[in-house]
């Protein structure tokens, strides 16, 4: 088996083909995927005829499976989540602004996979934008101000029963359970070395990030939306365009990411891992 390994023209972001992901893979081709996973970010795996056995088979080559809270697993299965919206819902789009996965846990996953089962004709792109790039051109005197600072993250603008997602969110065909806890707060440093790799980028995003440790509330805010405008530039985002049987896996390390919109009643299901946090075990 070889792998072929296109480069998108964007900021980040491949297509792998050549490999079969509904087979067990060799050590040697989970091997090169990680390492193309870890130069691009963001890979896609087109014309896969996956069922659920072969996406958790596939995640756990790559680490052990995330915690994903707040989001009820499909039914008969454990770390498996429906990202579906259909055709009639009103509703927001899920996950229409800028974040990083769970970015809120005490060890925040290494990456997700997405596999598009049903796909609309139309819009439901998901963009990403690359956050290592984002640092290497940032302003000299912003990094200054942003150098050694822990961002203060929480779930609770989302999830908590007040938040986005909570009580008053009504109309969802997608199984949310806010949650109280969604209020917990964690520390993490804005610029922090790539666990693996070690290059230094952005990490995570305003949403998740409520404030900056030791900062008063107003200096805060307007040092995060400064932030936000640097990590967001549309010059190092990529644009993925599903089709039906593609596996996508991102680096949640490296990149923000959202949904998009654009395909009005018509229904979208996709079902989505997590790959927990990396540790030289994995």
């Amino acid at each position: 088996m070889t792998l072929t390994i296109i480069p998108s023209d964007q900021a980040c972001g491949a297509e792998v083909l050549g490999v079969d992901l509904t087979a067990p893979l060799s050590s040697e081709i989970i091997a090169e995927i990680r390492a193309a996973w870890l130069k691009y970010h963001v890979l896609a795996f087109p014309n896969q005829m996956m069922n659920d056995d072969d996406l958790e088979r596939f995640t756990l080559y790559f680490g052990p499976f995330g915690d994903d809270p707040f989001i009820s697993p499909i039914p008969g299965r454990d770390h498996i989540i429906a990202v579906r919206r259909a055709a009639d819902e009103t509703a927001p789009i899920f996950a229409e602004t800028w974040h990083t996965d769970w970015s809120f846990q005490e060890n925040p996953p290494a990456g997700t996979c997405l596999f598009g089962i049903t796909i609309p004709d139309q819009g439901c792109d998901t963009l990403f934008v690359n956050q290592h790039k984002s640092l290497q051109h940032m302003p000299a005197e912003l990094r200054a101000r942003l150098d050694g600072r822990m961002a203060v993250h929480s779930a609770k603008n989302a999830y908590a029963p007040s938040g986005f997602y909570g009580d008053n969110d009504v109309g969802r065909s997608m199984d949310i359970r806010p949650s109280d806890e969604a209020n917990e707060e964690r520390l993490h440093p804005i610029i922090r070395p790539h666990p693996e790799t070690g290059e230094l980028g952005l990490f995570g995003c305003v949403g998740y990030i409520v404030g900056i440790d030791d900062m008063e509330e107003a200096a805060a805010s307007e040092l995060l939306f400064e932030l936000y405008r640097c990590q967001t530039r549309p010059e190092f985002q990529y644009r993925h365009k599903w089709q039906a049987n593609t596996l996508l896996m991102w680096d949640n390390r490296s990149l923000l990411h959202m949904a998009t919109g654009g395909y009005a009643g018509q229904d979208r299901l996709l079902h989505r891992t997590t790959i927990g946090a990396y540790t030289p075990s994995t």
